[in-house]
């Protein structure tokens, strides 16, 4: 099923009617009566998205409506409120009320399925948002609270008399949002700088003779990398039926095809920023998440995980090209002991310190990362032997020449690190994992044999 949704109406035949079109859609219909039997629908069973006619009793909907966003198992079920609504006012007051839309009796099929699917992408992604910052607070990665957020820009598209009203009220109305106007022709033709905003409002009430200006400016900014997650409110005319629909399946964030208010203008601009900020919320999560995904958390290198697919892609550079590549396995030398004599708050600064030797001093093109206790690998592109060689013993030296200091009173500890290396042949090989896992452990017998003859020096594999 594409979902489950809540039809609330007290007249039967609207019911009907509209369970049988939303069912020829394929979605799962529950008609409800009264606010009454709703409510113990949607305590049995939350549904997707709610339809629920103002008609009848509109203040007692309108409680019902805020009622079900205030609670936080109900808050992000879409909301569609439909009626008469004899005043702009009222439209406005259903929307503040905490419906997600509004739409005026009798409304086009067509919108009423687009705007369905553009409330259930929207309610999947915020549900999805409250469930990675819940496993991000379960695992303590939880983000600080406050701080400064950048004020966000709003861009007004259009040339009629109507914008510039709607540019001058929507400066007014907008906290924290810097608003600027600009032609659509400027937007279509221009650079991607006209994109740079977090919410457009286009407006082509004037007249729509030709829908292709509308369609094109949306897959323009959903096509560019400046625009693609921004929201978009489109103002069309109130005939414009066919163009709203298609408008929503092509991107629009929300359209608006009546005469409203100012006031619901500047309410729906505020909650498609509120939706642009909890969207680049998500955004940062999963880069986060993968960022933690391959990175050591104590030292900050790319860990095992990062390292291994990067040497496949080493290698097959080195096929390409013939040349050599070196590896390095580096091993601090009596770890266990600096734990003992100095506490592991200290080893942890020790691990923290050699890994920022070993970075400061290597490429931006060579691999540094963790791959075990106290156990680093180095990977250098483009190396033979002699490279290796003196690459490693001036690693070794790095970290063993100088002393470290620790805790809080700056005690001096000594460090020193034991190093194996190998290089590849530069040669096809039948099996890459294999061939890199033979590297690998070349050089893991090579610091055996470093840590055999005595610590603290460079030992290359004899393949």
């Amino acid at each position: 099923m594409a979902g489950d949704i809540l039809i609330i109406d007290c007249v039967a035949t609207n019911r009907i009617v509209l369970k049988v079109k939303l069912l020829a859609a394929q979605y799962r219909v529950r008609p409800c009566a009264s606010l009454e039997e709703a409510e113990d629908e949607i305590a049995a069973s939350p549904p997707d998205l709610i339809l629920v006619d103002t008609c009848a009793r509109p203040s007692s909907v309108m409680a019902f409506c805020q009622k079900l966003k205030s609670h936080e198992e109900t808050s992000l079920i879409p909301i569609i409120a439909t009626g008469g609504f004899p005043t702009p006012g009222d439209r406005v007051a259903a929307l503040q009320a905490g419906a997600d839309d509004v739409l005026t009796k009798p409304f086009d099929d067509h919108i009423l399925q687009a705007r369905i699917r553009s409330l259930l992408r929207a309610r999947d992604a915020r549900q999805e948002l409250r469930m990675r910052e819940g496993t991000r607070t379960a695992l303590g990665f939880a983000e600080a609270s406050g701080g400064f957020i950048a004020p966000a820009r709003v861009l007004l598209a259009g040339t009629t008399a109507a914008a510039v009203g709607d540019l001058a009220a929507l400066q007014g109305g907008l906290s924290n949002a810097q608003v600027m106007g600009a032609p659509v022709a400027q937007i279509v033709g221009g650079p991607d700088a006209h994109c740079a905003a977090d919410l457009f409002v286009l407006d082509f009430r004037d007249g729509l003779s030709d829908d292709k200006p509308l369609f094109r400016l949306l897959s323009e900014l959903r096509s560019r990398s400046a625009s693609r997650h921004a929201g978009i409110l489109a103002l069309l005319p109130k005939d414009a039926r066919h163009a709203a629909a298609m408008a929503l399946d092509l991107g629009a964030s929300d359209i608006i095809c009546a005469d409203v208010e100012p006031e619901e203008i500047r309410h729906r601009c505020a909650v498609l920023l509120q939706a642009k900020q909890e969207a680049d919320a998500l955004r940062r999560t999963v880069e986060t998440g993968l960022e933690a995904a391959i990175t050591d958390p104590l030292t900050g290198l790319f860990n095992r995980r990062y390292a291994m697919p990067h040497l496949s892609r080493l290698s097959e550079e080195s096929r390409r090209n013939g040349r050599q590549f070196a590896i390095m396995v580096l091993d601090i030398d009596h770890f266990k002991n600096i734990n003992d004599r100095h506490g592991h708050a200290a080893g942890d600064e020790i691990l923290r310190q050699v890994a920022q030797r070993l970075q400061d001093n290597l490429r931006a093109v060579d691999l540094l990362a963790r791959i075990g206790g106290e156990e680093f690998l180095v990977a250098i592109p483009n190396s033979d032997v002699v490279h290796a060689r003196t690459a490693a013993e001036r690693l070794c030296a790095l970290v063993g020449t100088s002393p470290f200091y620790v805790g809080g009173d700056r005690q001096e500890v000594r460090v020193t690190v034991s190093v194996g290396v190998s290089l590849n042949d530069g040669r096809d090989a039948e099996d890459v994992m294999d061939d890199l896992g033979a590297l690998v452990s070349a050089a893991d017998v090579a610091l055996y044999a470093a840590k055999n003859g005595g610590r603290n020096k460079v030992s290359l594999s004899a393949a």
